[in-house]
């Protein structure tokens, strides 16, 4: 790696870590060069504005995480397991991203419930949804329509794995669910991954039909 490719990973880097601990708005391109240990001018001579950076944050985070899925997906159609297995790979190596990387779950809600005033070209859109939810629909043969089964499945899976990290000292320590060691996190991943199992295994029910009211005449 060159010394432009290392000073450009150094920005992202220390740009992720304050739009996700201070924001958007309060973060400026000094700051992010002051952290990464460049000059002050550096960022905005990489990535042109502040917008720009921010969009590239977030654009980097979208590829690491469709790159954790695939690597689980590839190595257990590698192995020829069955499709839930091939799920339980990607699932399992989506949770270990968002530990790794708890950066990128704060910016997501940060820009979501902290109420920043962002360009509407920057509101976060984890694209790799849409890449996770033709997979899941593909392998497993499930309704890939919108709020289809493949939808409900895949906002659980995301909905058991980011929890794990934002209430890790809240809601998960309150009700004895320890997640600050490797195999407290080891057991709570294989928890996930049997509840999606188990999902997988039983079929859905439908909705129970809407009584109509009786009409008085």
């Amino acid at each position: 790696m060159g010394n432009a490719d290392r000073s450009r990973s150094a920005i992202l880097d220390a740009a992720a870590a304050l739009f996700a601990e201070r924001g958007y708005t309060a973060t400026s391109l000094a700051d992010v060069g002051l952290k990464a240990g460049v000059s002050r001018g550096t960022p905005g001579y990489f990535f042109g504005s502040k917008a720009a950076l921010y969009s590239a944050v977030i654009d980097r985070c979208c590829d690491e995480v469709r790159q954790a899925v695939r690597s689980g997906r590839t190595r257990a159609m590698e192995s020829g397991r069955s499709p839930q297995d091939i799920l339980a790979g990607a699932v399992g190596d989506y949770f270990d991203f968002l530990h790794a990387h708890p950066e990128f779950v704060r910016l997501i809600e940060r820009a979501a419930l902290g109420g920043e005033e962002l360009p509407d070209e920057l509101q976060p859109a984890v694209t790799a949804g849409r890449e996770a939810l033709a997979a899941i629909a593909d392998e497993v043969a499930l309704d890939p329509s919108p709020g289809g089964d493949a939808s409900q499945l895949l906002l659980s899976i995301l909905s058991l794995c980011w929890f794990s990290v934002i209430h890790a000292d809240t809601v998960a320590a309150a009700v004895g669910v320890p997640l600050a060691t490797d195999p407290d996190r080891e057991r709570r991943k294989a928890h996930v991954i049997a509840l999606v199992r188990a999902g997988l295994a039983a079929p859905a029910r439908p909705a129970p039909p809407t009584r109509k009211k009786a009409s008085h005449v």
